[in-house]
């Protein structure tokens, strides 16, 4: 089973790709930044990086985990960008 989230932020096009046997990557602007193999029971974390319009890098920071349903929350410099809101 594969879940894909995307967003588009500062003009850069984010997708985290999430599957039971290949695990999770983190694509930016279509490009590999961050990947963790095989299996994650509990909790997941990618790690990844942006430039923005005045030239410097801003981090992203990918959660995954869930107990029924994968869940997934993207930073950017510690600002939540996906979802845009806050799943209670």
């Amino acid at each position: 089973m594969k879940k894909v989230f995307e967003v588009t932020y500062g003009g850069h096009h984010i997708q985290v790709e999430n599957t039971w046997f290949s695990g999770e990557k983190l694509y930016v602007d279509g490009k590999l930044q961050d990947q963790n193999l095989g299996f994650a029971f509990d909790r997941a974390t990618l790690n990844g990086v942006i430039r923005n319009n005045q030239g410097e890098d801003q981090i992203i920071k990918v959660s995954l985990g869930g107990a029924i349903t994968v869940e997934c929350r993207i930073f950017v410099d510690h600002e939540l960008i996906y979802p845009d809101h806050e799943i209670q």
